[in-house]
């Protein structure tokens, strides 16, 4: 598996099926909430991408804002503990649910969290090297089946020789993470229930910081 993410997402709503809709990007939103939440920086409009690709490196950020959903693809998100994400970006009043959502498959590592009118009601990260970092929350449906092993990272015949720490692997949890609060899948099995994350536009945005006037010189 390939995939990685780092992005949050606002919402009114299900986010699946805001996405659903076929939504149309609103380029003038895109960039007042870009500028209402990183106002310490200077974002230069750049090439753009799409909803499968939401991992930009550290000094670019794509974003997409559409009506009822909102989406931000930045290195912000992509820390170890999901929780802990700064508090400016978890303003209820940008979107009745908020979602992070980051993978990394170089590590195996997924972490998620999921916010209801500001306030955290689940938050998970983990991966093989550095095992459960964060566990807070009850589990959600969806990850039910994968803690119980009944999609477990190995073949039987392979358990006896490898001690995997988990009864599922972390990249398919994340995957299924993505089905479940936005209704596409990177990687693995993609019925024809689930939107095309290309299909998904999203704008781009090379960051820096702004110096103070005094400075410049």
């Amino acid at each position: 598996m390939g995939a990685k993410t780092w992005m949050l997402v606002y919402s009114n709503g299900d986010a699946a099926e805001n996405l659903k809709k076929d939504p149309v990007l609103n380029q003038a939103e895109t960039t007042e909430l870009l500028q209402k939440l990183f106002p310490n920086e200077n974002l230069e409009s750049i090439e753009g991408g799409d909803l499968s690709y939401t991992n930009p490196p550290d000094e670019i950020i794509f974003a997409g804002c559409f009506g009822e959903v909102s989406v931000i693809a930045a290195v912000e998100f992509a820390g170890d503990y999901p929780s802990r994400v700064d508090p400016r970006f978890i303003d209820p009043s940008l979107g009745e649910n908020i979602y992070l959502h980051a993978m990394h498959s170089v590590v195996d590592w997924f972490a998620f969290a999921t916010w209801k009118e500001g306030q955290l009601t689940r938050a998970l990260s983990l991966s093989p090297d550095s095992g459960i970092l964060e566990d807070i929350g009850e589990k959600l449906p969806f990850e039910l089946d994968y803690w119980e092993g009944k999609y477990p990272a190995l073949d039987p015949e392979e358990e006896d020789e490898f001690d995997y720490p988990f009864a599922f692997h972390p990249l398919e949890l994340g995957e299924a993470a993505l089905k479940e609060f936005f209704g596409y899948q990177l990687e693995g099995f993609i019925d024809d229930s689930l939107i095309m994350p290309e299909n998904i536009p999203l704008m781009g945005f090379k960051r820096s910081v702004s110096k103070p006037w005094w400075k410049v010189w």
